[in-house]
Parts: C-alpha cells; sequence; structure tokens
C-alpha cells in the first residue's frame, strides 16, 4: 500500500504538467494570432503572463516540479522518468477532445508503443 501512496507524487507530477500545457494552449488560442513586430510579441507575451489561467498554469508547472522531487526521494529516475511519457499520450488526446487538434493513426501506433514501454520499463 505504501508504494502505491509514493507513486501518487508521480502522477502528480503527470497530472500538473498535462494541466499546465493544456491551459496554455486553450490560453494562447484565446489570445490570437502572435504579432509580427517585436514590441507586439512582447505585449502579446506580458498580457498573457498575467492573464489567471496562464498564472494557474504557471503555478501548475511549479507544482510539478515539486512534486518530482518529491518522487526522486521515493524512486529511481530510471524507474520514475518513464511514467511521464504519459503526458504526450495524456496532452495528445485531450488536444484531440478539446481543440479539435488531429490524431492520426501514426501518433495512436506512437502512443501505444509509448505505453507498453512505460509498461515493460515499470516491470524491470
Amino acid at each position: 500500500m505504501a508504494r502505491i501512496v509514493d507513486h501518487f507524487f508521480i502522477f502528480a507530477t503527470i497530472i500538473f504538467t498535462v494541466y499546465s500545457q493544456l491551459v496554455m494552449r486553450w490560453q494562447v488560442m484565446a489570445a490570437g494570432p502572435l504579432p509580427v513586430d517585436t514590441s507586439g510579441k512582447a505585449s502579446y507575451v506580458i498580457n498573457l503572463l498575467f492573464t489567471p489561467w496562464v498564472l494557474s498554469g504557471i503555478v501548475a508547472t511549479f507544482l510539478a516540479g515539486v512534486s518530482w522531487m518529491l518522487a526522486m526521494t521515493k524512486f529511481e529516475i530510471s524507474y520514475a522518468y518513464p511514467f511521464v511519457s504519459l503526458n504526450y499520450i495524456l496532452v495528445l488526446v485531450a488536444a484531440f477532445f478539446l481543440f479539435n487538434e488531429t490524431l492520426s493513426v501514426t501518433k495512436l501506433i506512437g502512443s501505444a508503443l509509448v505505453v507498453v514501454g512505460v509498461v515493460v520499463i515499470s516491470r524491470g
């Protein structure tokens, strides 16, 4: 049971990271295209940095880092790090449903290979 609880740190890292990526994508989409000129780009980024959702994404990224540090107190990095690749799959699937991004056969096969890799590494 204790080992299951230890895995919470790994999964918290994943959840915070995925949340951050999805919020950033959502807010960038809402902000519109990146301006061409340098001052426009700077204004674009500054405006994004002070939106509550982007700030929550930045906090989530920080919490992912804290969760990862705690995970490192419980596991070898060679065991824990492959789980982080689940971020790709979760973001891929969520982006498909939330943002209508493409989900091709190639992406699905690649995702399946990632899952298989995580299972193989977690067993060894």
